[in-house]
């Protein structure tokens, strides 16, 4: 009886130990269920940063639909070959659509062209003639004369007289250049960045869109769109297009986030540095609807050659519209809505929506989106591509 005891106590304590071995190892894949039922149950908990992200994505395809932004985030409009853009063949300057541009194109052609024209080949006969008349078989000894007033006045007095007839229509071109903007001029801020462009409308509610050149078929990423025909030349055409009116004065100002760039376009005679920490200004009238494309004309990094500028000019009907449908205001209706509807603006700009580039005085004078019309997912810019 005793042995069986103490078999009975010695089997008890064996089942007591195993069932404590169990119990220590039973827990062991239990937590592989709790985390797996917050995993599924995340979604449908719909934290505050997925609710604002949501609508975002829903949003973007929707604003591109827009008839205003149908083409690279503007209105639909065709381009000219040779308007615009460079022109194979062309020996001369661009055609010009501000007035400035024109009367830079007239300067060039009717004063210096005939002018360095002339004066090449005056030069040359007198070489000619030089080598000609003064040759050894012809003119056996050498002439002495070491002055001739007539001569050193002529070859002195007529250049400065040159020089002075080109000296005034190019300070009147370049005083035209530089003219303050009137008071109804549309402000358009151009910012460089490495290595693209964004843009802010300060005057129409302060938007902002950013600029990035359009890859070609096979170079483009995850999200991104190649460029076809309809954009514009190749390393010419932007995944959004500066929106501008005919008839309009225009204040350009450009500045940089990081080194000195210069926004140029060739067709309205402008080039401006646009340099870190400093504003520049100039001022332009567009005459002629149209695309027209343009580079930045600065050694800025390694991509210089990759952040173009596409400018589409518009009646200023067509940039009334456009500028609604970019979330902006016209002048004349900004005081309005802006009293009517605080509660409606507001919620419409979503922070995860904003994929605009850098802002060069940290602070946006109104609503920001970026409405690209390409589904461009590099957003703020190609940086380091």
């Amino acid at each position: 009886m005793r042995r069986i005891g103490i078999k009975s106590i010695v089997l008890a304590a064996s089942l007591a130990i195993s069932s404590i071995g169990a119990a220590d190892a039973a827990p062991q894949p239990a937590p592989i269920a709790p985390v797996a039922k917050p995993v599924e149950a995340a979604p449908v908990a719909a934290s505050p940063a997925t609710v604002q992200a949501a609508p975002a994505a829903v949003a973007a395809p929707a604003v591109s639909n827009d008839p205003m932004l149908a083409v690279d985030g503007a209105p639909a409009m065709a381009i000219d070959p040779k308007v615009g853009q460079p022109v194979d063949g062309l020996i001369t300057i661009q055609p010009q659509v501000t007035p400035n541009g024109k009367q830079a194109l007239w300067f060039h052609n009717w004063l210096l062209v005939p002018t360095i024209t002339i004066i090449t080949i005056f030069v040359l006969l007198l070489l000619v003639w030089v080598v000609i008349r003064y040759r050894r078989a012809n003119n056996p000894v050498a002439s002495k004369t070491s002055h001739n007033t007539i001569l050193e006045v002529l070859w002195t007095g007529v250049p400065v007289l040159i020089l002075l007839g080109l000296a005034l229509p190019s300070i009147g071109l370049l005083q035209a250049q530089y003219k303050p903007a009137p008071k109804t001029a549309v402000t358009l801020k151009a910012i460089g960045n490495q290595w693209y462009w964004s843009y802010q409308y300060p005057d129409n509610g302060g938007f902002e869109i950013t600029a990035n050149m359009l890859k070609e078929a096979g170079e483009t990423g995850k999200g991104e769109r190649a460029r076809t025909a309809i954009d514009g030349p190749r390393l010419l055409a932007t995944d959004n297009r500066v929106v501008l009116p005919v008839g309009v004065p225009i204040r350009l100002i450009t500045t940089s986030n990081d080194v000195i760039h210069s926004w140029e376009i060739p067709a309205f005679w402008i080039k401006l540095d646009a340099v870190p920490g400093r504003l520049n200004e100039t001022s332009f009238t567009i005459d002629k609807p149209g695309v027209y494309f343009g580079v930045c004309s600065e050694l800025c990094g390694a991509r210089h050659g990759y952040m173009p500028i596409t400018v589409e000019a518009v009646t200023p009907a067509v940039y009334a519209q456009w500028v609604k449908a970019k979330g902006g205001t016209m002048p004349g209706a900004a005081a309005a809505p802006a009293t009517a509807e605080p509660a409606t603006a507001t919620p419409a700009v979503d922070v995860t929506a904003n994929v605009t580039g850098p802002v060069a005085d940290g602070a946006a004078t109104g609503p920001v989106r970026n409405t690209s019309a390409t589904a461009n997912a590099a957003g703020a810019g190609t940086v380091g591509q």
